[in-house]
């Protein structure tokens, strides 16, 4: 079970796939070892193949086994309340969420009291290109990065205000990198309006996005710019929880 773990991490702290060779040099084990550990990790869903098959990366298993634990993490710790307090300032739905390839995940949600709300399960998955967190943390990859990602991901119309090309969504993440701002104007969701700003862990890593989210008919766009304030208060409230130990 140990030498599980120690594939497992090594591969999550890998940015590139890693080939059978490589993950026997990392972990210190022997090529057949590692060769049966991986076979059954694969079976389980835990690795796989890239599509390149240029080596291995986290399965499908794995990325989900891990969203659940952070999403009961969430739920439990006081990154929960630092959300539920933004959420209650604002009186709208706030969502904390990461990017993984091309969507946006949410970890954690808190959803407005109003009875015109927006229900999303924690764990949904959203369109990284139309969405608010997910052209934040696009706009914040390095430019090869980004590129290669944009290159790969279906820029899917979902509104009528949703960018469905390449240049246009460029020169939209080059003015969110500037300002460090993304903004959903009805570009996932007709008739609602987002604003996200980045979580900073203290040692400077962009750990995910905050975002207030609201129907248009109740909050225009320079009402959710206006909270721009009271979000980047949260995100540094947020960023630091990420530098506590296990016992936060």
């Amino acid at each position: 079970m140990g030498k599980a773990f120690s594939i497992l991490e090594t591969l999550t702290g890998n940015p590139q796939p890693l080939s059978m060779a490589e993950l026997a040099r990392e972990t210190g084990m022997t090529k057949p070892t590692a060769h049966r550990i991986i076979s059954v990790l694969a079976e389980l869903g835990f690795v796989e193949r890239d599509q390149g098959k240029r080596g291995y990366v986290e399965g499908a298993r794995l990325i989900q086994f891990s969203l659940e634990a952070l999403k009961a993490t969430a739920q439990r710790n006081i990154r929960h309340s630092i959300l539920r307090t933004l959420a209650d300032d604002t009186r709208e739905t706030c969502n904390f969420g990461i990017l993984a390839g091309a969507e946006v995940i949410y970890l954690d949600r808190v959803e407005a009291k109003w009875p015109l709300g927006l229900r999303f399960e924690p764990g949904s998955p959203v369109p990284a290109h139309c969405s608010a967190i997910g052209k934040l943390l696009l706009a914040l990859e390095t430019p090869d990065r980004r590129d290669a990602l944009l290159r790969a991901m279906p820029l899917t119309r979902q509104t009528r205000n949703t960018i469905t090309k390449v240049s246009g969504l460029i020169q939209d993440l080059d003015r969110i990198r500037k300002t460090q701002v993304g903004i959903d104007d009805q570009e996932s969701i007709e008739g609602v309006v987002c604003v996200a700003v980045p979580v900073r862990a203290e040692d400077g890593n962009v750990v995910g996005g905050l975002a207030v989210s609201a129907p248009q008919a109740r909050v225009t766009m320079d009402d959710a710019l206006r909270m721009v304030p009271q979000l980047r208060k949260a995100a540094t409230r947020l960023g630091k929880t990420f530098s506590l130990g296990p016992a936060e």
